[in-house]
């Protein structure tokens, strides 16, 4: 397994694996692509890493995108392909964004999670997120209240 950064080619395996997942949030292909706009000779703010198994064809297998939010990073999507997960892939993931969130001197790390998602909120927990409250309603299709996680780093 290997992580490295997303780029613009991965955009179409990256949507293909959230359509897979129900609990992923649903983002539109310009969101994506967004992903990877240049403005003002900078780049986003927003980062995402995919994982590759390489012992399948170099095949996307998960995927992260978090955004810089003053001195925290927001981690607004993370996703496990049904076959992968359970295999530490989204502990890794989790470990890329924590790295470099320290090395750009981020104070933490937050997050909304479905409150019926509880393999995730399980591995947000394993990875020493706390569980700060709730939003009421927060999700659509179908409506759920989001927990609200942080981790400080």
């Amino acid at each position: 397994m290997r992580v490295r950064r997303a780029n613009p080619a991965d955009i179409s395996a990256m949507i293909d694996l959230e359509r897979e997942s129900p609990s992923a949030a649903h983002w539109s292909r310009s969101q994506y692509d967004a992903l990877f706009v240049i403005a003002s000779g900078q780049s986003s703010e927003r980062l995402a890493w995919v994982a590759v198994d390489e012992s399948a064809a170099a095949a996307i297998c998960a995927l992260l995108v978090a955004r810089r939010v003053d001195a925290e990073w927001e981690l607004e999507n993370i996703v496990v392909a049904g076959t992968a997960r359970r295999g530490g892939v989204g502990t890794l993931l989790l470990r890329v964004l924590v790295a470099h969130a320290k090395a750009e001197r981020g104070s933490g790390i937050f997050l909304e999670v479905r409150e019926s998602n509880q393999g995730a909120r399980a591995l947000y927990r394993k990875s020493g997120f706390e569980e700060m409250g709730l939003r009421k309603g927060y999700y659509t299709n179908p409506k759920e209240d989001a927990v609200l996680c942080r981790l400080g780093l």
